[in-house]
Formats: structure tokens, C-alpha cells, sequence
């Protein structure tokens, strides 16, 4: 009996979990990883440590896969063309994947479909983003000049890094960006009430699947809490979500999971933020909350086999990112986080625990929503060791 390879480029978490949701299939991975000591590296059995930005390097690894998917959406856009040439199966392919590699070509083709995202424009200098906040001003409070203005590099940038906020025309910051010699999208900073997300997985047949919309709470640019599903979010609202990144991924020819970023407003639009082609910390609550995990879709996804039901199982699940924190030994604060909550779910990544970092999550679920967050925070800040009791 044969089982298809799946070949993953990148160490992180991401593939790591992803590998897990692979093993009751029987599905084998092949892993492509910075460094042997990496969090996938740990755990998958055949792994090549190497380059990703070498052409040579892609090629060799892919020998032997029978599909070539992602962790990360770093691999230049002109290697995995050449893999497609080579008939090698990329999934999602280059040109789905530019789309969240490149927020430029993101927003240029997101504008073409009509989807709703913030003001935006590719600047090329201190003088052109105090145009575009001029252009701005007229729907920005009175006296600001359409300041504070958003400055992303176009790639590269995940949680919180490649972003600045400039807040008026002689702020220092809005150098910053250029100095790397990349271009940079400028965008409004929307007075958003909460910050939503939608992820889909869609097949090569076209088959797609949506999870409910969850809230995604970020503590200094990285996610912190989600919710699912996002609590008050009116019906309309949320299936409309859904619609929307349905419609991205079947528009982008996306296969395998899609994370839709967006905005809420106060006003209650909707507005994309980000898109993310692999699998995505806003939909880690699925390992335990849904009953087939957003692991186990994107899997299936990516060798065409149907896809699993993306309901919750419970009422309300929510995750809590782990970060490390001066508490280095998070394996004793086993004994008190399991013992206070026997449903508590714990999922580390086999990281080095320094401060900051997102070495692991848990996910609680109940009926009662207070509880569960209570429950979820405290199980984080006690591993975390910011909690003592």
C-alpha cells in the first residue's frame, strides 16, 4: 500500500501541527527546515535542512513528493514556478501565494474584485506618504491631516515586524520603511472595534469549507487571544465574512487554507487586512474547538481528498497564544494547569522559551464564555509563569 509525501517548506509550528494532523491518514512528510533543532525538524521523520531561497536546494527536496506545500509564504515566486515546471504539484501554487507574499499585488487585486480594505497606495518617500494623508484629511478628524498613516514593506513582514505608524508630517518614522529599498504601501489606520478573522480551506477541485469567524485579539502586534465564534457578531456579518473569503480563495485559485484578516469598525463594516495561504494562529482553536481541525483540511486539501466538517464542537472555544517569559521551565507548571482544569488542552512546539516568543497555545471550551476566556488566560500566564496561583 503507498501513501502520498507531502513536502513541507519551513520548520515552524505550522508544520509541525500540520505533520500531527497527517499521522491518522497516514499521510508521510518530507520537511524542508532551516535547521535540524527546528519545531517540525523534531518531530517529522525525513528532514532536509537547507535554503529555501536556493533553486537547487527546492528541486532536490522536492524529489520523491508527490505535492509541495508551506508554513511560510517566504519562497520566491520564481522558484516555485520552476517546481510547476518541473511537474512538481504546489499547493497553493505561485500565483495564489504572491498574493499574500506581495501586500502590493494583495491590495491591487483585492481592489479589482471589489472586496473592502483600508485607503491604501504604494509610496516611495517621506513627501509621498504626507501626500497620501493629505488625501486622506478630509475624512479624518479635524486638525490631523489624515494622520496617523500605516507603512508596511510590501514583503517579509509578520507579527507586528515591516509595520510603522507615522502620526504627522515631521514624524522621524516615516524614513524608516526605505531604508531597507523595498517598496512600501502606505494605509490609513482604520478606528477599528475589533480586529475578525475568516478561514477557509479550499480543494483543487473546488470544494471549500468555512470555519466560523473568531476574534483575534493582539497584544503589541501578535496575537494574544481568539475567540470562536467572535462573540456579538451579528449572522448577517459573519456569513457575509465567510462569503467574502470564500470568494478571495475561489477568485485567487487558492488550495489548502486561507486566513482572511479583517478589521471591524465601529461603524460595523468589515474590511480585509491581511491574507495568509497556510495555515494560521487564528485558526489553532480548531485542534480542539472544530471537528476537523484546520490542520487536518489543509492536509486533505493540498492531495484533493474531501474535505472535513468545520463546525465547532462546542459553544465557545478560545486560544491563548503561550509566550515565553522569564519562567524557563514550563513542563512544571504541568502539574497545577492540568489538575485545575482536566479539559484543558496544552500544544507546545518544542521552542527555546525566551521572552516574547510563541512557544505553544491552549484551547478551552465550554458553554459559558467568561469561563472559558478566565480558564484559557490563566492556564497561559500561569505556564508563561506571570501567574503564581
Amino acid at each position: 500500500m503507498t501513501f502520498p509525501v507531502v513536502g513541507m517548506v519551513g520548520g515552524g509550528q505550522l508544520a509541525r501541527m500540520t505533520h500531527e494532523a497527517g499521522i491518522p491518514l497516514g499521510i508521510r512528510f518530507k520537511l524542508l527546515s532551516d535547521t535540524a533543532q527546528d519545531s517540525a525538524a523534531q518531530v517529522v521523520n525525513e528532514v532536509v535542512v537547507g535554503d529555501y531561497r536556493d533553486l537547487d536546494t527546492l528541486r532536490r527536496f522536492a524529489e520523491g513528493c508527490d505535492v509541495i506545500t508551506f508554513d511560510h509564504e517566504h519562497v520566491p515566486t520564481e522558484h516555485l514556478r520552476a517546481l510547476e515546471a518541473d511537474g512538481i504539484p504546489v499547493r497553493p501554487g505561485p500565483d495564489a501565494l504572491v498574493h499574500a507574499q506581495d501586500k502590493g499585488v494583495m491590495r491591487a487585486r483585492l481592489a479589482e474584485l471589489g472586496v473592502p480594505a483600508p485607503r491604501n497606495r504604494i509610496v516611495s518617500g517621506p513627501e509621498d506618504v504626507a501626500a497620501f494623508a493629505a488625501e486622506g484629511a478630509a475624512a479624518s478628524a479635524p486638525g490631523s491631516g489624515g494622520f496617523p498613516v500605516v507603512l508596511k514593506t510590501v514583503r517579509g513582514g509578520y507579527d507586528g515586524k515591516g509595520v510603522w505608524v507615522v502620526r504627522g508630517a515631521d514624524d522621524p518614522t516615516a524614513a524608516e520603511p526605505f531604508k531597507a529599498g523595498v517598496p512600501v504601501l502606505a494605509e490609513e489606520k482604520v478606528d477599528f472595534a475589533r480586529e475578525l478573522a475568516a478561514n477557509v480551506v479550499r480543494s483543487p477541485h473546488g470544494q471549500a469549507v468555512a470555519y466560523p469567524v473568531v476574534e483575534s485579539i493582539q497584544v503589541d502586534g501578535v496575537c494574544d487571544t481568539v475567540i470562536a465564534p467572535a462573540p456579538a457578531l451579528a449572522e448577517e456579518a459573519a456569513l457575509g465574512a465567510q462569503e467574502m473569503a470564500l470568494r478571495v480563495a475561489h477568485e485567487l485559485g487558492v488550495v489548502g487554507h486561507l486566513a482572511v484578516e479583517l478589521f471591524e469598525t465601529k461603524d460595523g463594516r468589515l474590511l480585509v487586512n491581511e491574507l495568509a495561504m497556510r495555515p494560521h494562529n487564528s485558526g489553532h482553536w480548531t485542534q480542539d474547538g472544530a471537528v476537523t481541525s484546520q490542520f487536518a483540511n489543509h492536509v486533505r486539501a493540498v492531495l484533493d481528498l474531501p474535505l472535513g466538517d468545520p463546525r465547532c464542537r462546542e459553544r465557545w472555544t478560545v486560544m491563548a497564544n503561550v509566550l515565553g517569559g522569564d519562567y524557563p521551565d514550563m513542563y512544571a507548571a504541568y502539574l497545577h494547569c492540568m489538575a485545575r482544569d482536566p479539559r484543558l488542552k496544552i500544544h507546545m512546539y518544542g521552542k527555546d522559551v525566551k521572552p516574547g516568543r510563541k512557544v505553544g497555545h491552549v484551547n478551552v471550551y465550554g458553554d459559558d464564555l467568561a469561563d472559558v476566556r478566565e480558564r484559557a488566560a490563566h492556564a497561559a500566564g500561569y505556564l508563561r509563569g506571570t501567574i503564581a496561583e
